[in-house]
């Protein structure tokens, strides 16, 4: 019974996407993680951590591949554009 909770879990965590690709004035802009982020991260964005991703990989940390998704591809989401002085803090 135990085996299959886990596998039920794993599967629905494999199943539901962590992040979700963020429309900033007018374009979409996806997460991305230590591998792709020269090609996904963009300069007029801010990003954070999210949160989903970091438990998700920690959890799964032992099938390996779960762990390279999620902090590979998936670690960080966007949240909003930059300020005009290029900072992303509240005193931006």
């Amino acid at each position: 019974m135990r085996k299959f909770i886990t596998v039920l879990v794993a599967a629905a965590l494999g199943l539901s996407a962590c992040t979700q690709p963020a429309a900033i004035q007018g374009k979409t802009y996806p997460a991305y993680g230590l591998l792709n982020e020269d090609t996904n991260k963009s300069d007029k964005v801010c990003y954070e951590a999210s949160a989903g991703s970091i438990v998700a990989g920690i959890i799964l940390v032992e099938t390996i591949i779960a762990p390279v998704y999620f902090f590979g591809y998936d670690l960080y989401q966007p949240v909003h554009a930059k300020a005009a002085n290029g900072g992303c803090g509240i005193d931006a």
